[in-house]
């Protein structure tokens, strides 16, 4: 089987093919967006990229043409030879990449499915739009302390009919208008963006089972799902709690054995949303079985503690009710919980 490297760029790509005797055939620049024809004259090959944004999409057209893929993660490269003495260029990647391809079958990351990939996407454009509405809410408030104003409190999808409210006898100024402005208007997309997630969940059967757990909705649901891509992918849920970061990390040498914190690996944005879901469910369930377990936890080591605890417990149950193609069933749970943890 030959090698085909390719260092991905946005507009154009160096390409390395190699025998399978590790002999170069061929060196060549392509552009990004020709590469499926590249791809599809070559023979079944071994094609190995890089994690960039375009490697997913190179991949999908590779394994269409009938390759092996492997998506490379960036954190390994260098420690393949990708950069060495300090030189690094299109050529030397491309080279040094399809050379340790030859050698060994290199690990890559998972693929995830189209059908993945677009519910992230769906969810990260939601989120910064409400990230930026913190922004320019935020923004005003500071104005406001400026000048000794207290506005009082209620939702973010008021604060601007509340703002000039306040204003109002001495009139908002210019500035701070366009700032309230555009907050109504973030806030209009942002719903647009929540009935479509919504919309999303409600039709997948996963998303529902997933979000018959207390303190998860349709945010939480769509982001394991795009996370996790296959439940098939993991063995038990202990290696999805693993892989979302919420189990705790060792720094032990010799004698020497200490815990550290979270090892926050995985994606963030997933491990953000269940300490979410866990304060909704700690806030609204209070009398739920995995709730009261996490109660048991604050008791002696301190609430947030116990929440982190409660999103990682929240992941593993996420899992096996996709898994077992089940709906949560508090009593079921009760039984299988166990005691809290130290």
């Amino acid at each position: 089987m030959q090698h085909v490297a390719i260092d991905l760029g946005g507009r154009e790509s160096q390409i390395c093919v190699r025998g399978p005797d590790g002999t170069v055939k061929q060196e060549s620049r392509w552009p990004t967006r020709h590469l499926a024809r590249f791809l599809a004259s070559q023979e079944p090959s071994r094609v190995v990229v890089e994690t960039t944004a375009e490697a997913f999409r190179v991949a999908d057209v590779a394994l269409a043409a009938g390759h092996e893929v492997r998506v490379v993660p960036a954190t390994l490269v260098r420690s393949l030879g990708v950069g060495a003495r300090g030189i690094k260029t299109d050529l030397r990647d491309a080279r040094a990449l399809s050379a340790v391809s030859c050698r060994i079958d290199l690990p890559s990351v998972h693929i995830p499915s189209a059908r993945s990939r677009e519910l992230k996407a769906i969810c990260g454009s939601r989120e910064i739009l409400v990230e930026q509405r913190t922004k320019l809410v935020n923004h005003v408030r500071g104005w406001l302390r400026q000048h000794l104003i207290q506005i009082g409190g209620g939702s973010t999808k008021t604060f601007a009919r509340r703002a000039r409210a306040k204003l109002s006898a001495a009139g908002v100024p210019p500035h701070v208008e366009r700032i309230l402005t555009s907050i109504e208007l973030v806030t209009e997309q942002i719903n647009e963006a929540t009935k479509e997630l919504e919309a999303i969940a409600k039709a997948d059967p996963v998303c529902r089972r997933l979000m018959s757990v207390p303190g998860v909705g349709p945010v939480t649901a769509t982001r394991f799902v795009a996370a996790l891509d296959s439940h098939v992918r993991f063995a038990s849920a202990h290696a999805v709690e693993a892989y979302l970061g919420l189990t705790p990390g060792e720094d032990s040498s010799s004698s020497r054995q200490r815990r550290t914190g979270l090892t926050k690996a995985g994606p963030p944005r997933v491990r953000w949303a269940l300490v979410q879901a866990s304060w909704s469910a700690w806030r609204t369930r209070p009398g739920d079985p995995m709730v009261r377990w996490a109660q048991q936890v604050a008791l002696r080591r301190g609430r947030n503690i116990a929440i982190v605890a409660l999103a990682r417990k929240m992941a593993g149950i996420l899992f096996a009710l996709w898994r077992d193609e089940a709906t949560y069933d508090p009593h079921r749970g009760a039984a299988r919980l166990g005691p809290a943890p130290d």
